[in-house]
């Protein structure tokens, strides 16, 4: 199993919004079959295995298949894999988690043993999960796992008090930050972020095959129409997300990015702004977006945590102090300090001199 969920982490920039599944197949002591999920539309992670034990010339009759997710029973894009791994007549088949994918969820399983298969789950299961959080939470909230990415002072300070903020971490850890942007299907950022930045927003640091949409909260519709996050259409969708189109000028506006393929959609809240909740919601459903990668400012980065809109946290800490500066994110000063903790750290490593904590809510 541990040897499949290698092969699932070769997904991990490929697969959304399918989950990240590997599959090996052994018989006998030897492993006859490897595969991992591709990208939308193509082979699920065990009919890439079954393939590769047949290019091998080997038989799968009596094998025992291990998969990091129950297999599939329903058709989407793709046959339901169960069809193949009956065919395939393995002996026994060890899903390391179930399918939290209400069409799924445990069929695929019965129909295993219905054909006579015996079935083990469990095997690894909290990895497996790690691996699919974005899914999971997919399948079982309505909503995307929700990533926030800061990267500050040893003070806690992310930019000079004129706004620049490129760059306070090293090239290691800037790498690391793509390597989770490429995980993302979406990376979200706020209108003065691209003012004052003008951030590409896009995976240069690991290769992947896939770039992730990109996302702009902007209320009043003010993003500059040569932003550089508007490069690479090809590549990827770019989405801008207003409150209102209340007046001819926006409209226009809109029309006019709408014509270079540009998404414009509008959201309110009863202040006005931009309605999170509502749009995280909506890029779940409507989008079937599992991971949502933020990288944004102070006032931003305080709405998303105000409203309960995060559910880890990405910390990157240069070794400086900065004194004068931009804080991390607009939030409110608890009245004690007796308050409970909200985060737990879950991670901790060093890139160069950088140091990286990953933290969930309790």
């Amino acid at each position: 199993m541990s040897e499949a969920l290698a092969e699932a982490q070769k997904a991990l920039y490929l697969s959304n919004p399918n989950p990240r599944v590997g599959c090996v197949i052994v018989k006998d002591g030897e492993v006859i079959g490897r595969g991992f999920t591709q990208k939308v539309g193509e082979a699920h992670a065990e009919i890439q295995a079954l393939a590769d034990a047949k290019s091998k010339g080997k038989d799968t009759v009596g094998s025992i298949v291990y998969v990091t997710l129950e297999p599939c029973s329903h058709t989407g894009k793709t046959p339901p894999c169960v069809d193949a791994l009956i065919a395939a007549k393995p002996a026994k088949v060890i899903a390391a988690m179930k399918d939290p994918n209400p069409l799924v969820a445990g069929k695929g399983l019965e129909r295993l043993k219905a054909a006579g298969i015996e079935v083990l789950v469990g095997l690894l299961e909290s990895e497996a999960q790690e691996l699919n959080r974005g899914f999971i939470s997919r399948m079982t909230r309505g909503l995307p796992w929700v990533r926030m990415k800061i990267a500050a002072s040893l003070d806690g300070k992310t930019a000079l008090p004129n706004g620049q903020s490129q760059w306070i971490t090293g090239p290691l850890a800037r790498a690391d930050g793509h390597h989770w942007r490429a995980h993302a299907c979406a990376i979200v950022t706020g209108v003065g972020t691209v003012k004052e930045d003008d951030p590409s927003l896009n995976v240069r640091d690991v290769e992947t095959q896939r770039q992730p949409w990109r996302i702009i909260i902007d209320s009043k519709l003010d993003t500059p129409a040569n932003a550089k996050i508007f490069n690479h259409l090809d590549q990827s969708g770019v989405l801008i997300v207003c409150a209102v189109l209340d007046s001819p000028e926006r409209q226009e506006k809109a029309k006019a990015f709408e014509a270079r393929g540009i998404e414009v959609i509008a959201m309110a809240n009863s202040f006005g702004k931009v309605d999170l909740p509502k749009l995280f919601s909506y890029l779940a459903k409507e989008r079937q977006m599992n991971e949502i990668h933020i990288e944004s400012g102070f006032k931003l980065n305080g709405s998303m945590l105000r409203e309960n809109c995060v559910d880890e946290l990405l910390l990157y800490y240069a070794p400086f102090f900065m004194g004068e500066g931009i804080g991390m994110a607009n939030v409110a000063t608890p009245a004690t300090l007796n308050a409970p903790k909200d985060w737990q750290i879950i991670d901790q490593r060093l890139f160069g001199p950088d140091l990286r904590l990953r933290l969930i809510k309790n």
